[in-house]
Order: structure tokens, then sequence, then C-alpha cells
């Protein structure tokens, strides 16, 4: 795990262009550092007021998502929020995202593999709807110095990647990087337990040599397209999506210490990661139905 305090690379900059504008009659006038919203991040607030409102109907109308415990993400000051992961185009990131900025009015950086940002136009629509390369400089920064909200699965493309006889059976996560970056920056992790992503685009078949060949971490054959034909790429079933915020998990160690016990660390991550199962399986003994919840 890199420091916090390295110098994070070029492509991780913000290459929002700022245009001049010349005042009539003055050249002297200075320039509106605001004329671009994008912040250092690609991030920009006018692209993701248009992303909550094209976004608004699928969250309370076509998944009909429901919160519980809300009021266990903070209020202000940084959070790594972690979750379950699940899709073979992911509905729980949009949804994590769109409900805390709706419900609470805080932005959620994204945290995922660099890969994303390489995409053309996905990548620039992922910047600017708030995906940042998942990469421990960009989350201490994010974290401890900008006192923001990032959202990280663990479990990577191994969630994504599931089929749907394994649904809701957590992989594991990683090396624990997550926690030690929440160390290292002094913060909470904050775990959420998401229902319904599973059956939104479940994965029935897996093509690991056209993944291959195509330079791809996964490529699925999902339930949707075999129901829907092409449409089925982009369009997920409407499952009800539940979502419950466990207790914050707090680490006793001063931040910014350039050591930390490796078996500490893979204990703390193994520990969230049973949280996260014993209450999905708590939330699927609850559940009525995939459609109505």
């Amino acid at each position: 795990m890199a420091s916090g305090r390295q110098v994070i690379g070029e492509q991780n900059r913000s290459t929002a262009i700022v245009p001049i504008r010349i005042a009539s009659g003055s050249l002297d006038e200075p320039e509106d550092p605001r004329l671009s919203d994008v912040d250092e991040w690609g991030r920009s607030e006018r692209t993701r007021a248009v992303a909550r409102a094209i976004y608004e109907p699928i969250y309370s109308k076509w998944f009909r998502t429901e919160w519980e415990g809300l009021e266990r993400i903070p209020a202000e000051g940084g959070a790594l929020l972690v979750a379950n992961h699940a899709g073979a185009i992911p509905s729980d990131a949009p949804v994590i995202m769109h409900g805390i900025e709706k419900e609470l009015g805080r932005p959620v950086y994204g945290l995922a593999d660099y890969f994303f940002r390489t995409v053309p136009v996905v990548g620039t629509l992922w910047a600017r709807a708030g995906g940042v390369s998942a990469r421990p400089a960009n989350a201490y920064r994010l974290l401890r110095e900008q006192r923001q909200l990032a959202l990280v699965f663990p479990e990577g493309t191994k969630g994504t990647s599931k089929s749907f006889t394994d649904r809701y059976q957590l992989r594991r996560f990683g090396r624990g990087g997550f926690v030690e970056i929440a160390m290292r920056a002094g913060v909470p992790v904050i775990p959420i337990a998401v229902v319904g992503a599973e059956e939104a685009m479940p994965v029935v078949l897996r093509l690991p040599t056209v993944a291959r060949a195509l330079g791809l971490p996964y490529f699925p054959i999902t339930a949707n397209v075999l129901a829907l034909g092409p449409l089925g790429v982009v369009t997920p079933f409407p499952a009800k999506f539940k979502l419950r915020v466990l207790a914050p998990v707090s680490f006793d160690v001063p931040a910014d210490q350039e050591r930390y016990s490796k078996s500490r660390i893979m204990e703390e991550s193994e520990r969230i990661r049973s949280l996260l199962q014993e209450s999905i399986y708590d939330m699927l003994r609850d559940r009525r139905s995939v459609w109505f919840g």
C-alpha cells in the first residue's frame, strides 16, 4: 500500500481547461475561476445534477430503493464506505452514490479500477459523475485531506463476475488495502450491505477466452441478454434494492504511520467482510420476494 504522501501522477490531475473570458472594455478584469465546475478529480456538479435527474426514476421507481441506517453516515468529515458488489454491469455503485447524495446532500466519490478511465467516452463520463481511480494516494487525499466520502468494493471483479448460483456469497476482500488506507487517513470504515444487485443483472455464464482476447477482466453472458437480446446489455431487471448501513468501524491506531500491522489489517478486513455477510443473510431471511422486498 503506497503512502498517502506520494505525489499523484499526471493521469490523476484535473485536465479541465478554464476558458478565458475578456470583459467588454477592459483586459484587466480577473478571470472567473468557476467558468468550469470540474474539480481536480474530474467530477462535475452540473453533470451530477443531470445524472441525478435521469437516474431518479430508476432509483425510486424501477429499483424502489429502501435504506436502513442512513443516519450512521456522517454529515461531515471523511469516511470510507465499503459494500458488497454484484452484477455484470453493477447497479450497486450508482444506487449508493445517488441515494446518499439525494438523502444526505453529500457527494460520494466512487473508487474503481483504472480500467474505467481508459475506456473512451465511458471514462470521461465516469469521472464527471464522481469516479476516481482506486489508488492509495487518491483515496488518502479524498479521505484525509479533503474529508470526503469515498466508496469502494473490496471484492472487485471477483464480485461482479460471480455466477448466479453463487449470489450473495461474498468473495475475499483482497489483502485488506481498504483497511490500511482508512487507518492511514484516520477515518472510519462504514459497511453497507446491499440486497437486490445480484438479481438486477445476474451472470449465467462466463467466457474467459473472449475476455482474454478483448483484454477485459471478464466477459459475462447475463440473464438480461438471454431474455431481452441486445437491449439486455444495458437494461437491469427491476429487482427491489434494500441497503443497510452498519455501524462505523474505527481503528484505535494513529493516522499517518509509515507501517501498520499486516496481521491486524487482515483481521479487520475479515471482520468487516463477516459483518457484511451476516447482515446480508439476515436481510435475505426477511425478504418476501426478489421484486417486492
